[in-house]
């Protein structure tokens, strides 16, 4: 087994071998020589450049068997943290080539690891067999050998993807031309579904988590987030809008309900009242307004939400114009004054926009064609024809695409991927009875975070352990309750800890800290033995399986309050001088 590793980290070599009576231990380095101390069965260096380790075991009678050579390979990399345990950490990614049929090209991808990690390459999202090496030569391109090229490296310890490559084939009496690049890409996806005082939704769960893994494979920087409040939703865009740059992609996507009001769209927050007014709810020209000041290269606004008309007879409300930078791209899951549906097939339920979405964005196609095959796709689905039609709004003036390659990074060190703010694996030790209890932390979003409790090594003087993990709506603080028998006396005991989690990206948006509201889902934590207690949407009228059903929220007052004026029902204008600004 070999590693690699940055200069002066410290590497220990191990070997366990069994025989007649005492062993003896002798470690030789790559010239065959002894290495001085090295007489025991583990051998610590701390190298400058790359060496080869081998071990000779021998016994009384002289016997001696030679261990396998390690390698320990030696990589510049000066941004590896001091609290790096030897999961894969990629120093040479692989670079986008436009180059002519029939000649060679040539990937690269090399990573750290501590064992040394293992290689799988892929194209377009397909696995390529026997490419299992840190370099891919591929000869005689051609059409076929285009495409977008990811490389998965793992160990032990995690897993980790490249930024995707793009190679494109030019013909032959073309010279290559620039391949457009961003500086970044960055993404913040809000699903809605489980509202306060509106028909909750089925489908934004698991349309933003499938758009969020394809995103994270054309590079992006994905941030997930489910049921948010108003205050929450505008606390995550003024996020999302920091790290916002020049040369940046940036995508906002949005699924759950929303309406359309003098020209302008907005997202309903699930806490909006019922009737809501402009000023429950997220103005979506203001976020695109917010991103062009950022000056981001790519900015993307998807909705998957419905379009219905609120008191449209009264006068047009002053939209700020979009500076014509030729970077703003619109895609509405339906047209003005329409409604977006979702659909329930078998057990899973989907928004009919963003299905087809998620079928074309791998594509290494501009933005604006992967949004006609979305809409050429929809226009065919029987399900919503003449009822629903994607409608597309955009300023380009470059064919930049979604799978454009990253050239530098930088703009955002908190979004570097999931695993970079999820907490680490924590052991905690209970000293009283002798259990080693390990905690391991997962996300499918951003705001939902998963514990698992493991008992990793039991004393004799318990038995019987089982774990219980708790958590306070709003705390970052984990109790951990570990109920035992005591070997002896056979009483069941219980010893508890308290594990403060640290900051994840969810407390520094903080999410955490938002006045509670009714979500009418679980907290956030649950232990392994309390999954299948988390609570999904309630919905009072689901539709059959197969038959659409509109993310319209209806606005207006429950029978109790009939009385109130017609006028009041209807979401008011909000004006230019309204509080729903993002600040910087």
């Amino acid at each position: 087994m070999s590693v690699c590793v940055p200069p002066n980290h410290e590497v220990t070599l191990r070997v366990q071998a069994i025989g007649t009576g005492s062993l003896k231990y002798q470690w030789f380095d790559k010239q065959q020589s002894e290495v001085v101390s090295g007489t025991e069965p583990e051998l610590t260096v701390t190298l400058q450049r790359s060496g080869n380790y081998i071990c000779r075991v021998s016994d009384l009678y002289c016997n001696y068997q030679f261990t396998e050579w390690v390698k320990v390979r030696i990589l510049d990399e000066p941004g590896v943290s001091l609290a790096w345990r030897g999961e894969p950490h990629i120093v040479i990614r692989p670079k986008s080539q436009t180059v002519k049929p029939g000649e060679t090209f040539t990937l690269k991808c090399t990573a750290l690891g501590k064992p040394a990690p293992a290689y799988q390459w892929y194209r377009n999202g397909h696995l390529l067999t026997k490419q299992t090496t840190e370099t891919l030569k591929i000869e005689n391109a051609s059409a076929e050998t285009a495409g977008s090229y990811l490389c998965a490296v793992s160990n032990i310890l995690e897993e980790r993807w490249s930024e995707a490559a793009e190679i494109e084939i030019a013909p032959p009496d073309q010279l290559p031309t620039p391949t457009l690049m961003a500086t970044d890409k960055v993404a913040l996806l809000i699903g809605n579904l489980n509202y306060n005082h509106h028909p909750g939704l089925m489908a934004p769960t698991m349309d933003v988590h499938e758009l969020a893994n394809l995103l994270q494979q054309l590079g992006f920087r994905v941030v997930s987030l489910l049921d948010l409040t108003l205050q929450e939703m505008q606390a995550a865009i003024d996020k999302f809008l920091q790290l916002l740059d020049r040369g940046v992609y940036a995508v906002f996507y949005y699924a759950g309900h929303g309406y359309e009001h003098n020209g302008r769209n907005y997202l309903v927050a699930i806490d909006a009242p019922r009737p809501y007014r402009t000023e429950n709810c997220v103005c979506v020209q203001r976020v695109m307004h917010s991103m062009q000041e950022r000056k981001a290269q790519l900015n993307v606004i998807l909705l998957d939400t419905c379009r219905k008309w609120y008191k449209q007879k009264g006068p047009p409300s002053e939209i700020k114009p979009l500076a014509p930078l030729g970077n703003t791209v619109y895609g509405y899951a339906t047209s003005e004054d329409a409604e977006a549906f979702e659909v329930q097939d078998g057990g899973k339920s989907t928004g009919i926009f963003t299905k087809y979405l998620n079928k074309h964005v791998l594509q290494p196609e501009r933005v604006t064609r992967v949004l006609e095959q979305v809409s050429e796709d929809l226009g065919k689905d029987p399900l919503v024809r003449g009822r629903q039609v994607v409608e597309i709004r955009h300023t380009l003036t470059e064919p930049r695409a979604l799978t454009d390659p990253v050239q530098a990074s930088g703009h955002t060190m908190e979004l570097r991927r999931r695993d970079a703010f999820l907490p680490g694996r924590r052991t905690l030790d209970f000293q009283h009875c002798g259990v080693q209890v390990e905690l391991c932390f997962s996300a499918l979003f951003s705001n939902v975070l998963v514990v698992f409790g493991t008992v990793r090594s039991t004393n004799i003087a318990a038995q019987d352990c089982t774990l219980i993990l708790e958590s306070q709506p709003g705390s970052l603080v984990i109790k951990v309750k570990l109920h035992y028998t005591h070997t002896q006396t056979k009483e069941r005991l219980t010893e508890s800890k308290e594990l403060d989690i640290g900051r994840p990206l969810i407390a520094s948006c903080k999410l955490n800290q938002m006045k509670p509201v009714d979500r009418r889902q679980d907290a956030c934590v649950h232990s392994v033995d309390h999954m299948s207690n988390i609570r999904w949407p309630h919905h009072q009228n689901h539709p059959r399986a197969g038959q659409p059903y509109t993310r319209k929220a209806e606005n207006r007052l429950q029978s109790s309050a009939k009385s109130t004026s017609m006028s009041s029902n209807e979401p008011e204008e909000n004006d230019e001088n309204d509080s729903n600004e993002f600040t910087m």
